[in-house]
């Protein structure tokens, strides 16, 4: 269960989705969720936040996840195992220094959640801060 619908996403972005908004949410609550690892909050027996302040951080944590993801072209987290892509006439190179991946999550995600007190701690993805 994702901790947005689509409505949330166009709410939340101000644009439509793409056709499949629903699945990348699902994907997208996973990474907040990954985030959240060792958060401590009220849930209910569902295990989705008990507190419409947490509810509603999460919400928008997840619209700024998918929406980052949309804008990157990188729902999987693949492309940081590569330093250039290619397709068909398109390739891209990772920027950045060192040989660093560029970073799993939406750096809006975790500010949405670390603004709302339910990141306790640094987020260490193996991105460069």
């Amino acid at each position: 269960m994702g901790y947005a619908t689509a409505a949330d996403y166009t709410a939340y972005t101000g644009q439509a989705g793409p056709a499949d908004i629903e699945r990348r949410l699902e994907r997208a609550s996973e990474r907040v969720d990954e985030l959240l690892f060792a958060s401590i909050y009220p849930t209910d027996d569902a295990g989705m936040p008990t507190r419409p302040e947490d509810a509603d951080a999460m919400k928008r944590a997840s619209c700024a996840q998918a929406a980052w993801t949309i804008a990157v072209g990188d729902e999987f987290g693949v492309a940081s195992a590569f330093k250039s892509v290619s397709i068909g006439s398109v390739r891209l190179d990772r920027g950045g220094s060192g040989d660093a991946p560029p970073p799993r999550y939406s750096p809006d995600a975790s500010s949405i959640l670390r603004r709302a007190g339910l990141l306790p701690g640094y987020i260490l993805d193996g991105s460069v801060w």
